[in-house]
């Protein structure tokens, strides 16, 4: 059973929705502490207000193998971020907030008709700006029956505080590290002090569920999986972020290492980014990523690699 069920029993869930609503009222729910009051329907950077804003709910293959696995992940893909990537292929909800507007209510019974279409998980894919109302739902949904495990599915541009009040409610991180060059993170994601923010949200993802473990059919159940996209000319810094991460949290850390890089959105405003990552530049990556000794993750064919992973959030079938 997932961790929200024993805070359901205790009435723990319903107190961490009060107090992470707490922090929307003077919005501290990412590391830009905008302020700004969201119960009002003000926003902040993220460009979110008081309504939770929904582009997508369906099973998603596009996952990790002990995510997806054979059902699909519960994908719950959420506009507005917190970060302005300018490569980003999510860019028609993080950028431009394409979506629907849902209440709690409607929200919960997207979550549990997931879990009726057979997938493995719930997957909050950037989640971080609508977490008050989404405890609210998984309240509601939690008394209907649902059993699936939490994905917490993130840029990893978060606030350690607000994930410590996750504790026990998600069951499974999956962050992205996207940056070993804060020079590089405030370029073409406009984040300020990316690694030091990155890494003490890792820390806290880390503490609460630890190493990846999977079921008995090789579904993840609890753990940390660490997200890694080579970058062209190594602009993403990679050597630096694989060795942090197997320094800090040792061999047996799960890391998904991609090379699936495409000049989406405002990419070709930087020459740099405009090329695809060369294979040679993405195997030489995989080489580090083998001589550090990582026990578990993924890798991808380069050679393999085309559009098809790139959405259309405008198409009723994003991925078609």
């Amino acid at each position: 059973m997932p961790g929200y069920h024993r805070l359901l029993e205790t009435g723990e869930l319903d107190r961490r929705a009060e107090a992470l609503m707490a922090l929307a009222a003077a919005c501290r729910l990412c590391p830009w502490r905008c302020g700004v009051n969201r119960l009002k329907g003000e926003k902040g950077r993220c460009g979110a207000g008081s309504s939770v804003r929904v582009a997508k709910a369906l099973a998603h293959f596009g996952e990790e193998p002990a995510i997806t696995g054979t059902g699909g992940s519960g994908a719950v893909f959420f506009a507005h971020c917190n970060l302005k990537c300018c490569f980003c292929q999510n860019w028609q909800i993080s950028h431009e907030g394409l979506g629907t507007d849902m209440t709690v209510e409607q929200l919960a019974a997207h979550l549990c008709g997931l879990q009726q279409q057979g997938c493995h998980n719930i997957n909050l894919v950037s989640a971080a700006h609508f977490m008050p109302w989404i405890v609210q739902a998984l309240i509601l949904a939690a008394a209907r029956g649902l059993t699936l495990p939490v994905v917490y599915n993130s840029n990893g541009y978060e606030d350690a505080a607000m994930l410590a009040l996750l504790d026990g409610i998600v069951d499974i991180y999956l962050p992205d590290a996207k940056y070993g060059d804060d020079g590089c993170a405030e370029k073409y994601s406009a984040a300020r002090s990316y690694q030091e923010i990155n890494f003490a949200a890792l820390d806290e993802m880390f503490r609460q569920a630890g190493y990846l473990e999977l079921d008995g059919a090789g579904i993840a159940s609890k753990g940390l999986v660490v997200r890694h996209l080579v970058l062209p000319a190594d602009r993403a810094g990679t050597e630096t972020v694989l060795k942090r991460l197997r320094r800090q949290f040792g061999r047996f850390l799960s890391v998904s290492l991609m090379g699936q890089y495409r000049p989406c959105y405002h990419a070709a405003d930087f020459p740099e980014l405009r090329p695809l990552t060369p294979p040679k530049e993405y195997a030489a990556m995989v080489a580090l990523f083998e001589d550090l000794g990582f026990e578990n993750g993924w890798t991808q064919q380069h050679d393999a690699l085309d559009g098809s992973f790139v959405p259309d959030f405008r198409k009723k079938d994003a991925w078609s």
